[in-house]
């Protein structure tokens, strides 16, 4: 795969099974399966839920859900096919979802992943999230959770906007 031959799309319904497969081989391992086809393509209608795609040639290679609220998003899943990690996709998904949550007027996104993850912890970190809190039994009641933050504005502050310059002012 090159980077030329790697687009970005949004997630359409028929996209929720190959989505689900990646969820539960990815990042529900050993959890059980709650991101089951039906659920992914409630969030793909879900007008405050973006479903993002990273594609090969159409195959899905990754994919990312964020939900959105007036102040804050909500990363629920990020993940990247095993054999194509730390490639740039990630990255180069994480950017787009960080321009979109900006543009929304978001002021910061929030995410959680296992705590025995380092290596997902490290790519946040790598993205300017920080670490905020640990939650001991989180998953299934087994495994902490670590949350993190990305604060992209104050909160509570409405953004700056464009104004026109006059030539009387």
């Amino acid at each position: 795969m090159t980077t030329a031959s790697l687009t970005l799309r949004l997630a359409r319904l028929q996209d929720a099974h190959p989505i689900a497969l990646m969820s539960r081989e990815l990042v529900e391992f050993g959890l059980g399966w709650r991101y089951h086809p039906d659920r992914v393509r409630h969030l793909i209608r879900d007008p405050n839920t973006l479903v993002l795609l990273a594609t090969d040639r159409e195959r899905i290679v990754g994919f990312a859900i964020m939900e959105f609220g007036d102040e804050r998003a909500h990363l629920v899943l990020l993940a990247v096919q095993a054999e194509r990690q730390r490639r740039g996709i990630g990255r180069r998904m994480m950017n787009w979802l960080l321009e979109s949550a900006a543009t929304a007027g978001v002021a910061s996104i929030h995410l959680e992943l296992r705590a025995r993850n380092t290596a997902g912890r490290a790519f946040y970190r790598a993205v300017g999230f920080t670490d905020t809190i640990r939650i001991a039994g989180y998953y299934s009641g087994r495994e902490t959770a670590v949350r993190m933050v990305r604060i992209l504005r104050a909160p509570n502050v409405a953004p700056l906007t464009w104004q026109p310059k006059f030539p009387w002012r």
